[in-house]
């Protein structure tokens, strides 16, 4: 249970790891940052974003720093690049499952879907 997340990179074919990543909580259009993390080596966060017990339902955004990524990694981008930060905008209407929210990612595209 809980709330996590995972980022491939597509342009590479590799978890994302040394990504900046933000989760905020949301209200209408305002939002509160809860933490800042960076993923692992495995594109992963080393816990859970909320754990089963602080999980609550409500509105969320998960920002990913993605033009910082690549650049990162040497890609050469135009500025200002097609993609800076993704932004992900999703609810939990039950805290007594676990969403899981994952992100693959390249320069151009992303995609994303509720995992398990």
């Amino acid at each position: 249970m809980g709330l996590s997340t995972h980022v491939l990179d597509t342009m590479h074919g590799c978890p994302a790891a040394g990504m900046a990543v933000a989760l905020y909580a949301t209200d209408g259009e305002q939002a509160t940052l809860i933490k800042r993390l960076t993923l692992n080596h495995d594109g992963r966060t080393d816990a859970p974003l909320f754990d089963n017990a602080s999980l609550r339902p409500g509105t969320y955004r998960l920002t990913f720093d993605v033009d910082a990524y690549f650049k990162a990694r040497g890609v050469q981008l135009p500025e200002p690049a097609f993609l800076n930060r993704v932004s992900l905008d999703f609810g939990i209407a039950h805290a007594d499952q676990h969403y899981h929210v994952p992100l693959l990612v390249s320069p151009w595209s992303y995609s994303t879907y509720r995992g398990s």
